[in-house]
This record gives structure tokens, sequence and C-alpha cells, in this order.
């Protein structure tokens, strides 16, 4: 133990501002994408893969952190991913080429992998188990609110001066960070008296495998339309029997790379089941909103961002509530309480209609923000609720790459419900429409009569046609939407069934050992 103690929100401050910063990252770049793309003089697809790169990376390294840890002590270790993440966004800000770039963002990735699972294990272990709710919440503000405000802050920086600065905004925090850990941060005696098992190659080999080509697919599969592309399939097959030889070669090898049997926990295998739904449901409501915006409102990128930026403040608001309830009531009531009002809200997204307002939406915006921090934070606590010290760290891998892997699964099912969804909704529209029908003619006539003082006669049906035909897309995409809004509320409200496979966890429990 050190000479002497350090308070433990100092650590909590301390390890936040790293995930903080790794997490606003992922979200702040897709906002910059375009401007990448024409500066670096490559196509938008090519672009992409700036944000596939990263989370292919990120998701390799993110389980096998503990092992690391283990190997070259936690503080070492997450010292050396913020000097790597902090080094990497300097270069990925002052590439020249999009190959460089690339080859930036996956050394940047891999630096970010470890700091959310390393975070969340620190945390748990600085507080005891009653105030573990409360740190729980301040992990929360990295992982919930980065995501919302990511999009916002990078429109501005991209629009106000350049989107090299939506990277180079990571130095100064980085640097911040560094100092913190440094001064505030030290392993607790199980992890500086701990003998890490020798490396698992065949485990790390097929975990990233599996993780990278599951990133690859999810992010490029409604571009390539999935299984009517070979290498799709082929990298789903590699997916499969990676996966699949991952699971058993883990769960036999006594010192894997990654400790599946802590699975065996039945807290911590619900909990795990329950944030992959939370992963998909909030990553495509964070996702989905704003894209309403601006493809059937018509905003831009940053006033998209804006609008949906007051979620962030729901979720800030809800910290200090769920902080003080989670150690009075019963963690299950309040997930309950957060899922219903999450599906009650996306419900209400579902009911928009092409003359929707901002402010018709803010408060469910906010709502939004409020449930999803009693969301996560009792199933951070609840999950964890059963383990030892020992088993967190490698349990933490396992948890946010089952949140970032929902998150994923989510965005590219939401990205592809809108497009085929807005085909079904214009092919049974225009179904329902006959040429000979009065209101269609009717619109054409108008359409052609007001069109013909603008251009030819002759080109005023063809013209009128378009209009209507853009009107129909238009309609069927805000169904699409509205699809996409009522299938994550059917998700919510299948969660609250799923929260009362929690056991109860007694109160009294011996505290662990502390981390400072």
């Amino acid at each position: 133990m050190p000479e002497k103690e350090v308070n433990p929100w100092l650590i909590a401050v301390s390890v936040m501002l790293a995930t903080f910063m790794e997490v606003l990252d992922t979200a702040i770049a897709s906002v910059a994408l375009p401007y990448i793309a024409g500066s670096l003089s490559a196509s938008t697809d090519e672009a992409t893969w700036v944000l596939t790169s990263y989370l292919v990376a990120n998701a390799v390294i993110l389980p096998a952190s503990h092992w690391f840890s283990l190997r070259f002590g936690r503080k070492r270790f997450l010292l050396s991913c913020v000097v790597i993440f902090t080094i990497a966004s300097f270069f990925c800000g002052a590439a020249p080429s999009l190959a460089f770039i690339l080859i930036a963002r996956v050394v940047q990735g891999a630096g970010g992998g470890a700091l959310q699972p390393l975070s969340q294990a620190i945390l748990l272990e600085s507080f005891p188990p009653k105030k573990r709710a409360a740190a729980m919440s301040v992990f929360a503000f990295g992982v919930v609110v980065a995501p919302i405000l990511g999009p916002t802050l990078g429109g501005w920086l991209t629009d106000t001066f350049s989107w090299r600065y939506a990277f180079y905004i990571n130095i100064p925090v980085g640097a911040l960070a560094i100092y913190m850990i440094s001064r505030f941060v030290h392993d607790p005696p199980y992890i500086r008296n701990a003998k890490a098992s020798p490396f698992d190659n065949l485990g790390f080999g097929l975990l990233a495998v599996w993780t990278g080509c599951l990133q690859v697919v999810l992010d490029k599969g409604q571009e390539d339309d999935w299984f009517g592309a070979v290498w799709i399939r082929w990298a789903v097959l590699a997916v499969v029997v990676a996966f699949v030889w991952f699971i058993v070669h883990s769960w036999r090898k006594k010192d894997p790379l990654v400790n599946l049997r802590t699975l065996k926990d039945w807290n911590f295998a619900i909990g795990c089941s329950l944030m992959l739904l939370l992963g998909l449901s909030v990553y495509s409501t964070i996702t989905v909103l704003p894209l309403f915006y601006q493809e059937v409102l018509g905003y831009t990128a940053f006033t998209a961002g804006l609008v949906v930026g007051p979620r962030g403040f729901g979720a800030i608001a809800a910290m200090p509530i769920v902080g003080t309830l989670g150690s009075r009531i019963d963690a299950r009531f309040l997930l309950t309480f957060g899922f219903c009002v999450f599906g009650v809200t996306s419900l209400i997204f579902g009911s928009v209609t092409p003359d929707t307002s901002p402010t018709t939406l803010l408060w469910p915006i906010i709502i939004t923000g409020f449930a999803m921090s009693f969301v996560f934070v009792p199933i951070t606590t609840q999950a964890y609720s059963t383990l030892k010290n020992e088993q967190i760290g490698n349990a933490s891998g396992i948890f946010n790459l089952v949140r970032n892997i929902g998150g994923s699964v989510g965005i590219s099912l939401a990205q592809t419900m809108l497009t085929r969804r807005a085909d079904v909704h214009q092919h049974d529209l225009a179904a329902a429409i006959a040429r000979s029908n009065y209101w269609l003619q009717q619109r054409l006539a108008g359409l052609s009569s007001y069109l013909g003082h603008q251009t030819s006669p002759a080109n005023a049906v063809a013209a009128s046609q378009m209009q209507l035909y853009q009107q129909l897309g238009h309609q069927s995409l805000l169904w699409a939407f509205v699809d996409v809004f009522r299938y994550i509320a059917l998700t919510c409200f299948g969660c609250t069934l799923l929260v009362w496979m929690f056991r109860k966890v007694q109160s009294g429990r011996k505290p662990p050992i502390a981390a400072h």
C-alpha cells in the first residue's frame, strides 16, 4: 500500500478523464468523415475505414486488458495506453494521407481499447460496495454522455476550425489524465503481487480474428449488400469458426487470455446480456435520431447535434439521483423504471412527422438521457456485485466488449432497417395509389400547371411526377424511422422482464480491498 491513502473521488476523476476522451473520440470522428475524405482526396466509402480501423483495434485489445494489467502492472499499463492514445491522436490530426491516418487510427484504437475496462475496474475497487452506484455514475458520465456530446462537439470543431482539431482536442485532455493518474492511482496488492500466466497466443489470435471480422462485417455489411457479397460470406464464416474455437479454448484452458468462466456468476451473465441489449438500444437511438433531423427535416449535422444534445443534460441530472438511490433501493426497480421510460420515449419518437419541430421532442430527448443513467449504473453495480476483486479486471474486459458489440450491432441494424424498410414502405405506398386515382391526377394537374410557368409544358408533366416521387420517398423514409424507433421500444420493454432474473444482492457485504 502507498504511504497515504488517496480520496477515491480523485481516482474517479483521473480515470474518468481517460474514459471520456476515448469514448468521445469514437463519436466525434464520425461527424468529420466527409471533411476527412475531401481533405485527403478519398471517397466517403474509403473514409469510413477511419472509423472501422479504430473499432477493430479497440475491440481486439479491450477483453485482453486484464492480462496486460497483471503482466505490466495496471497503473503502468493504463499510463502507457493514455500516452499511446494521445500521441496517436496528434498523428491522426496531422495525417497527410488516408493510409497515414488509418495506421494512426489503428494505433489509437489499440491504445484506447483498454481504457474503459481498466477505468471501470479501478473505480469498482476504489469504492466500498455501498458507494459503487455513485462511482458508476461518474463512469456513466464518460460512457453515456460522451457519445451524445461527440457529434455536437465534432461538428462545431470541424465547422469552426478543421476536422484535424477533432483529434487535437485529445492532447490537453490526455496530458491532464496522465498527470492525475500518475499521481493518484495506485495498484492494489493483488495486482502488485500478481504473476501473469504465459501469454495465450492462440486465444489472442482467435480473439483478433472474430472481433476484427465481426466489426468489419457490421460496418460494411449494408454498404455491400450483406450476404450478396462473397467476401462477407467468408468473413462471417471466419467469425463463426474463430468465435466457437475461442469459446472452447478459453473455457478449457487453465489460464486463458480471457477467462470466460467468470460468466458462471449468474448476476454477471445476466448483466452482460442486458448490457448487450442496452448497447443495441442506446447506440441505435444515438445514431438514428440525428439522422432523422438531417434526412427528414433537412438539418445540418451541427444543428442536428445541437438538437439532440440536451439528452446529455438529462443523463447528467440523473447521475446524482441514481448514485444516491443505488444504495437504498433494489437495483431491479431502478432498472425497470429506466427501461420503461426509455421505451416510452422511443414510442414518442415513433410518432414523428415531417412537421415535427425541435421543441416537440425536446423533453423526450432530455428524459431519454435521464432514463439512460437509471439503466447503465444499476446494470453495472448488479453485474459486479457478486464478483471477487480478483475477478473484476477480467470481468470488466468482457463486460465492455459486450457493450461495444451491442452498440456495433445496433448501429448496423438501424442503418439496414432504415434502408430496407424505406424500400418496403415505398413499394406499399406506390401500390396503394393507382395511376387513375382522382387525388393523384388532381395533384399532377396542379403541379404541371404551376411548373409549366417555370419550364416548357412538355417538361412540366415529367417534373411534376418527379416531385411526387420525391414526396413518396420522403414519406417512406419517415415511416422507416418510425419502425426503427418502435423496435427500440419493444427491445426496452423486453429488457424489463430480463431485469428480474438478477438475484437480489444482500447489503453489508465485505468491502473490497482498496485500490489506492
